[in-house]
């Protein structure tokens, strides 16, 4: 007889449902198994990773407060005269704190050499067999090489246009009844006038020095040499070869803008960059109670890390670090004497029960960067309990690692139970077929038999 490909068929039993209801007795308890403990494990995951962003943040503030250098940044504030900006003035962390008045003398300048000889244009030929020019101030120096027939417009964008021009304008002024070359040199300071020589006695006429000696075709009068810059601080004369005074006053940058105007002066005002500090206290306040937070959440009755000794453990150092005696900082005992407190609920706070944290920077700024950056400061007690939990091998970092490879494991669990029950329902769909193919042949047998019987003489089938 043929087999019977589908449970039921040939016995007319509902085999199917059978199966069906054997594999759903294995297999529906192990899949919930499977996914309350994949539930469990992510939601477990999901609080970790919130308590380790949350670490993340605060460590970030950490070590900027672990950091000298962001408690001595300076700040400079300058009130300028009625008649404007005469001066700027940048800072660095070793500038003294105090205040300077400063009026500004005399601006340094560049020279200016102005052609004496005419040219009826700015196409007059300068030089009928070419030559070179040699442009010098102070240290500096470039040349230019003239083609034979050049003009006076060639000879200004020859020296426009030389890759080695330190800093040398050349321009054409037409007065309507002849053209003049002006050279103007960036180079400032007494002493560092432009000088223009050449090897060529045709090119006197744009130079300073003529090559026989003696003085060229350019001139560069009283009021167009270069000059010092010339500032007084607190009344004493200080001078420099450019408008920037480097230490004038010791480790700080004073750039004169404009000559001031009947003496007048203006103050600058330097201090420590207190309000740095204190937005740098508020970050680290915002994101210390942002952790207090997460764990006390994630901790609660029905959340994952109820009860979690790390959790209690880490919020109890948090705590206790808070109270981390600083010996040598007196008047400061604790952070809290700094202006710090904590709330009712664990929270960290501004304070003025011992006194405020303005306070603190006025009087005592220098000991409050140690409280915080000094070798046994809060911040580096911070880092080193941070660096337990998040870093390659901190406790969070192996409790993430550890809850991954749950979950990578279970993968592997569920793939092996899909396995195992695809094995099943092949053996039970075989032991089913043979069972139905056994009970067909005894159907079958019956119906022949029943028919036998029923032609024998004086055979009568029982009536329904």
């Amino acid at each position: 007889m043929a087999s019977i490909t589908s449970a039921g068929v040939g016995s007319g039993l509902d085999l199917e449902s059978i199966i069906k209801a054997s594999l759903d007795a294995e297999n529906i308890p192990k899949l919930q198994a499977f996914a309350t403990k994949e539930e469990s494990l992510q939601k477990e995951l999901s609080s970790i990773d919130t308590i380790s962003s949350a670490i993340s943040q605060l460590e970030s503030t950490v070590k900027k407060l672990s950091d000298i250098d962001n408690f001595n940044k300076r700040t400079a504030s300058i009130t300028q005269p009625s008649s404007g900006d005469i001066i700027g003035v940048t800072t660095t962390k070793n500038s003294t704190a105090g205040n300077f008045n400063i009026e500004v003398v005399q601006l340094a300048q560049g020279s200016r050499a102005v052609s004496n000889t005419g040219f009826t244009a700015s196409t007059d030929v300068v030089t009928a067999t070419g030559g070179t020019l040699t442009f010098s101030a102070g240290s500096s120096s470039f040349d230019v090489v003239l083609d034979a027939g050049a003009t006076l417009e060639d000879v200004r964008n020859a020296i426009n246009d030389e890759n080695s021009n330190f800093g040398v304008i050349a321009n054409i002024i037409n007065t309507g009844s002849e053209s003049k070359l002006v050279l103007t040199s960036n180079k400032t300071g007494t002493g560092n006038d432009l000088v223009v020589s050449n090897n060529t006695a045709e090119l006197d006429a744009v130079s300073t020095v003529a090559n026989g000696g003696g003085a060229g075709g350019l001139a560069i009068a009283a009021s167009d040499q270069a000059t010092d810059a010339i500032i007084k601080v607190d009344g004493i004369t200080v001078t420099n070869d450019s408008n920037t005074f480097t230490d004038a006053v010791q480790d700080m940058t004073i750039t004169a803008k404009k000559v001031s105007e009947n003496n007048e002066t203006a103050r600058i005002n330097v201090d420590y960059d207190k309000a740095s500090v204190n937005t740098l206290i508020d970050e680290f306040i915002a994101n210390y109670n942002n952790l207090i937070g997460n764990i006390g959440f994630q901790t609660r009755i029905g959340n994952p890390l109820n009860g979690d000794a790390s959790m209690r453990s880490l919020d109890n150092q948090l705590t206790s670090i808070l109270g981390t005696n600083l010996t040598g900082l007196e008047p400061f005992g604790t952070i809290f004497d700094i202006g710090l407190g904590i709330d009712k609920d664990g929270y960290l706070e501004k304070s003025t029960l011992v006194r405020s944290v303005n306070d603190s920077l006025d009087n005592y700024y220098d000991k409050v960067g140690e409280a915080f950056a000094g070798d046994n400061g809060i911040a580096k007690q911070f880092q080193g309990l941070i660096d337990n939990y998040i870093d390659s091998k901190g406790i969070i970092k192996e409790r993430s690692s550890s809850l991954n490879q749950q979950l990578d494991d279970m993968e592997e669990d569920i793939l092996n139970h899909e396995y195992r029950m695809e094995q099943l329902e092949i053996r039970l769909r075989k032991q089913y077929s043979s069972l139905d193919v056994l009970l067909a042949e005894m159907q079958s047998t019956q119906s022949y038999l029943s028919a036998q019987l029923a032609s024998l003489p004086g055979f009568t089938s029982a009536k329904k």
